[in-house]
């Protein structure tokens, strides 16, 4: 996936990247606030590789921590917008995140896609939910804690 490079690689004494508030880089802080850096990714739309509407894609680390609901996410091409991101972006939770994105897997439709687009647009405008509460982007998916 293309994007624009807003963090620096900075680590800890032992190699760990430092928290992502403190490698967020002034130019990548104005293009995560208004969307920008997500701009390249229409070269993987164009390519085929994703689609404008479908779930984000996320780190391939995090794919032995989904429940098989969860991963349900993979159904359909990876998205630059999707339900989730029109429903809340990054104020949302993990678990919640990945309920919205199961919906639009089952209710995927031309209509819901042009709603979607047509949200994304305002929540660009808005500048509405770009990071969770307390942070800097979105903190790290380390599993779901409800797995039955």
């Amino acid at each position: 996936m293309i994007k624009f490079r807003t963090m620096c690689d900075t680590k800890d004494r032992v190699g760990r990247p430092l928290p992502d508030s403190e490698r967020l880089t002034g130019l990548g802080r104005y293009l995560r606030t208004t969307s920008l850096d997500e701009l390249p990714e229409l070269w993987n739309v164009l390519k085929g590789d994703m689609s404008l509407v479908g779930p984000r894609p996320l780190l391939m680390e995090y794919l032995p921590l989904y429940t098989p609901e969860q991963a349900r996410r993979h159904e359909v091409r990876p998205g630059i917008t999707g339900w989730a991101q029109v429903n809340g972006r990054n104020a949302l939770s993990w678990e919640e995140k990945f309920a919205l994105d199961v919906w639009y897997v089952e209710n995927q439709s031309l209509w819901l896609d042009m709603k979607i687009i047509t949200l994304t647009l305002w929540k660009v405008v808005r500048r509405d939910g770009i990071s969770a509460a307390g942070e800097v982007t979105m903190p790290r998916f380390t599993g779901s804690s409800d797995v039955d």
